[in-house]
């Protein structure tokens, strides 16, 4: 299901010997290494723009508070997690946490999942809803901006929101974990993990993915994304979060399309597209039940319209998986169009 990425307890004994014999040696030693740990979190003050408080400052503790506790308790053995990000809108009964926390129960063989994900409340309101249904809530205090309430594409609050959860995730690559974000306007039917490549620092969903492009030519969508923890990683969530300046009033993934050429060429960092055979979005998906791993409420505008057409998929999914093998097997499937999205974006796709 994860992937692995080295011993932790070798590693742990290694810094442990290295500085009790010669502390440059250890500092020469966890700085130059691809690993990051709490070891590297705890040395390392070379935090430039974009950067959080290093770890010990005490607005990082209250920001954070709570988090470096929570983290072992959700991670999986790896130290992956799943996070999802909510608002009090978007965790209301019957809106896109419960559609969210169902597909789970419902897919194939990924309700033990749920044991890893971390639902991040961005308001009071929406963490106690997130408690009343999910046992990993975690609330993000961090925003000076109203999260009660739904917000308007691209308004001053919804882009407080989708920056803030920048922060978040640089907190949890600094602590050592590696993390698969998904929005929340999102169902799931399988393991996703198995599709992202071994190799990349950073898997991303796609609008449109066409195989026979170069990787950054697909256009990615940040409703999805695979990271690792390493020192890439967290100095590309960095420079992503510095960027925000030079594209003023910019959401999170319109900034990550304009530096995405920068990233690899600076900072070195490995970026693959999803295809959308297993991450479909209504803005491409393909009718493959067998295939698909998760449906984004990408190419959507509006919490009703999402929630709709939502629905939509997940009794779509349960319809078929209510199937017969040899019922299945005569083909034939697909997904209802999603017309309230794209008609709410004034387009369709052939």
């Amino acid at each position: 299901m994860g992937l692995g990425f080295g011993s932790k307890e070798a590693g742990s004994h290694a810094v442990s010997f290295l500085l009790g014999a010669a502390l440059p040696t250890a500092l020469l030693f966890l700085l130059a290494s691809d690993r990051l740990g709490e070891g590297l979190s705890s040395i390392s003050r070379s935090w430039g723009s974009g950067a959080l408080p290093p770890p010990g400052d005490g607005a990082n503790e209250v920001m954070f508070k709570g988090l470096p506790e929570l983290l072992p308790r959700v991670a999986m053995e790896d130290r992956t997690v799943i996070i999802t990000s909510v608002n009090e809108a978007w965790a209301q009964p019957g809106s896109l946490l419960d559609l969210y926390l169902e597909s789970f129960r419902n897919g194939v063989d990924i309700a033990h999942l749920l044991n890893h994900l971390l639902v991040v409340a961005l308001g009071a309101r929406g963490f106690e809803r997130c408690k009343a249904v999910h046992p990993h809530c975690y609330f993000l205090n961090a925003t000076s901006a109203d999260m009660s309430s739904a917000k308007p594409f691209m308004s001053p609050d919804y882009l407080e929101l989708v920056w803030t959860k920048l922060t978040f995730q640089q907190r949890v690559l600094e602590l050592g974990y590696n993390f698969l974000f998904t929005d929340c306007d999102m169902v799931w039917f399988r393991n996703p993990f198995r599709h992202f490549p071994v190799y990349a620092d950073m898997s991303c969903s796609s609008d449109d993915f066409k195989p026979s492009r170069a990787p950054l030519d697909n256009p990615l969508n940040t409703g999805l994304y695979y990271m690792k923890s390493t020192n890439r990683t967290v100095q590309m969530m960095r420079y992503w979060r510095a960027a925000r300046a030079r594209f003023p009033g910019q959401h999170d993934q319109a900034v990550f399309v304009n530096i995405r050429h920068e990233l690899v060429s600076k900072l070195q960092v490995r970026i693959e597209p999803l295809e959308t055979v297993y991450f479909g979005g209504f803005c491409e998906y393909h009718d493959d039940p067998e295939k698909v791993c998760t449906i984004h409420a990408c190419c959507c505008i509006g919490l009703e319209t999402k929630v709709h057409d939502l629905k939509d998929v997940a009794a779509d999914w349960k319809n078929y998986t209510s199937l017969t093998p040899e019922q299945r097997q005569k083909g034939g499937f697909k997904w209802t169009y999603p017309t309230r999205c794209r008609d709410s974006m004034g387009w369709r796709r052939p």
